[in-house]
């Protein structure tokens, strides 16, 4: 999954991508690269974000949207939004897309229904709190079973709704400290018990190069690495700024499960 971030303040390539020209130039690379999933997101959730209204978050996306679907008619596209209004606005106006929700759920109680009454394709991501809040709200008693936990239950109030394709992503820095983030990343196999595809997106974030030193700019290496040790884990999408380089880890590690 390639991200094509449509906001002017994203942590990594905020501003890059507002215009139809540059937006199709990058959703032309994400696919040349070998990516399967274009991830388009017009509000930005890095920590402490503006937080914008609806008609923003759709006056970025609309547009962009279609001048893709118009080139690029065949790209899957995943809607990065917790907003069910948006998520409706998009599949009525341009057919099917995968809902990509940070929130879950829990950020608008309309999410579920809307998804199972528009039978598309939903990621349900674990997140303490809102983009504005979170880095303040990332307390647990014990963090993997509480994330299990979290996605049992919501998983079964969406399945009771009607909604049928699933993908679960823990939210790496959603809610969650330095040491949280590794805890998840080395217990990514407590997630195979809810027998649902696992996405996970490290993207050259924070927990990363707080390790390493520098900044989202010098975090390919360690973006690279981590993305390894996702598979390995069991993760069945990798979400990232940089396609070609997770290809590449992608094609290393179905190497090494045909000589396992």
């Amino acid at each position: 999954m390639g991200i094509l971030n449509l906001t002017p303040d994203s942590f990594f390539d905020g501003g890059q991508y507002i215009d139809p020209v540059s937006i199709l130039k990058r959703a032309k690379q994400i696919l040349a690269e070998g990516a399967d999933i274009i991830d388009l997101g017009a509000y930005s959730t890095r920590p402490g974000a503006e937080d914008i209204d609806i008609e923003e978050e759709w006056r970025r996306m609309q547009p962009a949207i279609a001048c893709i679907r118009k080139e690029l008619p065949d790209a899957i596209l995943s809607i990065d939004t917790f907003r069910s209004e948006l998520a409706r606005r998009v599949v009525n106006e341009f057919g099917a897309c995968i809902i990509n929700d940070i929130s879950g759920g829990t950020l608008d109680d309309k999410m579920f229904a809307t998804v199972a009454e528009l039978q598309v394709p939903y990621i349900m991501m674990h997140i303490k709190g809102t983009p504005q809040t979170m880095q303040n709200q990332a307390v647990y008693e014990d963090l993997i079973p509480e994330l299990v936990q979290f996605f049992q239950d919501r998983v079964k109030s969406l399945n009771d709704l009607g909604a049928k394709s699933i993908i679960i992503d823990p939210g790496f820095g959603f809610g969650k400290t330095l040491e949280h983030n590794y805890r998840i990343m080395a217990h990514l196999d407590a997630f195979k018990e809810l027998n649902l595809p696992l996405l996970v997106g490290i993207s050259r974030k924070s927990m990363i190069y707080k390790l390493l030193g520098g900044d989202a700019s010098d975090s390919l290496n360690g973006t690279t690495a981590l993305n390894m040790v996702a598979l390995m884990g069991g993760a069945h999408i990798l979400r990232v700024h940089d396609v070609k380089e997770a290809v590449e880890c992608v094609k290393l590690y179905d190497q090494l499960l045909i000589n396992n």
